[in-house]
């Protein structure tokens, strides 16, 4: 069975609120999902591009595994801590497949 990922991108437009978010997703909210979603790995990016898109993106032995996931109890309470510490700062959830892993 193929790696599934969960993938969230918020946008932080206030510039002086990146270095707070930053730090809060490094220190509290990222370690939180990865034991609450059960994960042994996770990424965070800054877009070079647009310096205010964060992205999380979090993987999943297989697609069943992110299914439970995303039907769990788990997700709506990192949802809601998301939203009670950082109130509108909009983001968007995607889930991907592995589809093909190439390098060396």
């Amino acid at each position: 069975m193929p790696a599934a990922f969960f993938v969230v991108r918020a946008t932080v437009s206030d510039p002086s609120k990146r270095a707070a978010f930053d730090k809060w997703y490094a220190t509290e909210h990222l370690p939180d999902a990865i034991k609450s979603f059960g994960v042994n790995k996770a990424w965070r990016f800054w877009s070079l591009s647009d310096p205010s898109l964060h992205q999380a993106t979090y993987q999943f032995d297989d697609e069943a595994s992110l299914e439970r996931m995303i039907k769990g109890e788990e997700i709506k309470r990192l949802v809601k801590d998301f939203d009670r510490d950082w109130p509108g700062i909009p983001r968007t959830r995607e889930t991907f497949v592995l589809a093909q892993e190439a390098g060396g």
